[in-house]
């Protein structure tokens, strides 16, 4: 066997037992880690994690939703739709990331590692979905329900004790309306990065005033995270 993608495994397996994954295919696992990016840059590379993340998004609303509704009984639908919509956000699933330090085992080429990809929330956000598809196909759903739910455990109750689940864009417009004006304005100011992984920059305007700016991945992340950055400032 070939020495170097023998350590590159055993490196992989090591990162999955840190975060309490185990999986059975370190193949299917560095297939999650793999950027488009880095596929540009090593013909060795068989395939990029875009299906991956496509199968993750899925499977986390699934688990977030069943796991919610097991957690809090008494709750009701549009609560838990508005909590599973915040445990799933772009910005909370990057800070999930963060948490078990995805981004520094994530392949990415050498312009996006320039670019600060292994810290930029989209790509963490899309590196964590593929990481549960994978985890799914790898080792079935008890098994990402286990995992996930060491890190919603605490979140989820931090979120309902903030307030953190109410949409930013329905408050801010309660609050514009409750001072006589019209409803905010959300105007996108520009885009940057390659097709495959944008991001999108979006200021909310209230009575004409600029009163906050969010970046995302599309653009209604982008509004969503500039009506908070605008309840932030009120």
């Amino acid at each position: 066997m070939n020495h170097t993608v023998s350590i590159e495994k055993e490196t992989l397996l090591e990162f999955a037992k840190r975060i309490n994954m185990s999986f059975h295919d370190p193949l299917l696992l560095r297939r999650a880690l793999t950027h488009r990016s880095y596929m540009n840059e090593h013909a060795e590379a068989l395939e990029d994690n875009e299906r991956l993340e496509f199968l993750g998004d899925a499977v986390l609303d699934f688990v977030v939703g069943a796991w919610l509704y097991n957690h809090y009984p008494e709750m009701s639908e549009g609560d838990l739709t508005r909590m599973r919509s915040a445990l799933v956000h772009t910005e909370q699933l990057a800070e999930f990331a963060r948490q078990i330090r995805l981004g520094d085992m994530m392949l990415l080429g050498r312009g996006e590692v320039q670019a600060g990809g292994r810290d930029r929330s989209a790509l963490l956000c899309d590196t964590f979905e593929a990481l549960i598809g994978a985890y799914y196909l790898d080792s079935g759903i008890d098994a990402v329900w286990q995992f996930l739910s060491v890190l919603l455990e605490e979140t989820a109750d931090h979120l309902l004790e903030n307030h953190k689940i109410d949409d930013p864009k329905s408050v801010l417009q309660e609050w514009a309306q409750a001072q006589g004006y019209q409803p905010p304005e959300y105007v996108v100011r520009r885009s940057y990065g390659p097709d495959h992984s944008k991001v999108f920059v979006v200021d909310v305007l209230v009575n004409g005033r600029k009163m906050g700016s969010g970046s995302g991945s599309n653009k209604q992340a982008a509004t969503k995270e500039a009506a908070r950055k605008a309840l932030e400032t009120i």
